[in-house]
């Protein structure tokens, strides 16, 4: 099976539906499928759930989604960097399930394994545990949280060969590697792509098993999401 498409917008084509639950990799703005995320913008599709540790920020990574209000619910851990998500939750607009961030995490690594609920002490005796189970084990109270299994993962990689196999880079791991196991279609945007036989296979992070469809986006933008620089010292 052919997996490499010739851009996002192919990739996602007779995937996009209304109403999607959707992994979107990346940790800030690192390591985020922007282009992928682009083409989403561009289908027009809507009344998403997006599952992402954060929401972008204005004007970039999930903030374009929220600006053309295509997003109806965000799963998420952190949102503080975006001015326009706080503005459509206050008004009533969107739909937010905060997250600890290791429970997040583990929600999207479970459903990936077939887990389809865990128990963590994790947010015990807070509002986190509103309406969830609750179980002792060795005398310490426990929530239920659920697996999350989403129609859609899309992810960033910084290698992959033609056969879907994904190697990351430092903070763009985060959450890419478990999302990508975690859907029923992943696609993988990627900054270098090769031949099969080309990637140590000590390496390989996500198997090709998992992921379905591959865009090469050989020039990637990275943006900074909060750029910091040290005082000039003046003579």
């Amino acid at each position: 099976m052919k997996k490499v498409y010739p851009d996002a917008k192919s990739a996602l084509a007779d995937v996009l539906k209304d109403g999607m639950l959707v992994h979107a990799g990346g940790f800030g703005l690192c390591g985020i499928p922007e282009v992928l995320i682009l083409a989403i913008r561009d289908s027009g599709v809507k009344n998403l759930t997006v599952v992402s540790n954060n929401a972008g920020v204005d004007g970039a990574g999930l903030g374009l989604l929220l600006e053309t209000r295509q997003i109806k619910k965000m799963i998420s851990s952190y949102v503080g960097e975006n001015k326009l998500f706080a503005q459509q939750y206050l008004a009533g607009e969107l739909e937010i399930e905060f997250n600890p961030q290791g429970t997040l995490a583990e929600r999207i690594r479970a459903g990936g394994a077939g887990i389809p609920a865990f128990f963590t002490r994790t947010g015990a005796g807070t509002d986190i545990a509103k309406g969830k189970e609750e179980r002792e084990f060795d005398g310490e109270t426990y929530i239920m949280e659920r697996g999350i299994f989403a129609d859609l993962a899309i992810v960033h990689a910084w290698k992959a060969d033609t056969e879907g196999n994904l190697v990351y880079r430092k903070t763009a791991r985060n959450f890419n590697p478990m999302m990508a196991t975690a859907a029923k279609i992943t696609i993988a945007e990627v900054e270098n792509l090769v031949e099969p036989g080309n990637i140590d296979p000590d390496t390989i992070i996500t198997p090709g098993v998992y992921v379905q469809r591959i865009v090469h986006v050989p020039n990637a933008v990275k943006h900074i999401e909060q750029r910091t620089v040290r005082k000039r010292i003046m003579a």
